[in-house]
């Protein structure tokens, strides 16, 4: 059996993975701006806010 070796490494990313890996981060990116600026984001960055307080005694 002949093992194939490729003649240049195989190592890096490439334009096609950077072009995934990008928009797959402005998918996330999205989904977190619709999150985090509805009423679900305000109420839970009030409620980590208050938490954070809390545990700091300051509140």
């Amino acid at each position: 059996m002949r093992h194939l070796t490729p003649t240049r490494p195989e190592q890096g990313i490439t334009t096609a993975e950077y072009a995934v890996g990008t928009a797959a981060g402005a998918g996330f990116a999205g989904l977190l701006y619709k999150l985090l600026t509805g009423g679900f984001g305000d109420q839970l960055l009030n409620t980590l806010f208050d938490h954070v307080l809390s545990l700091l005694g300051i509140s």
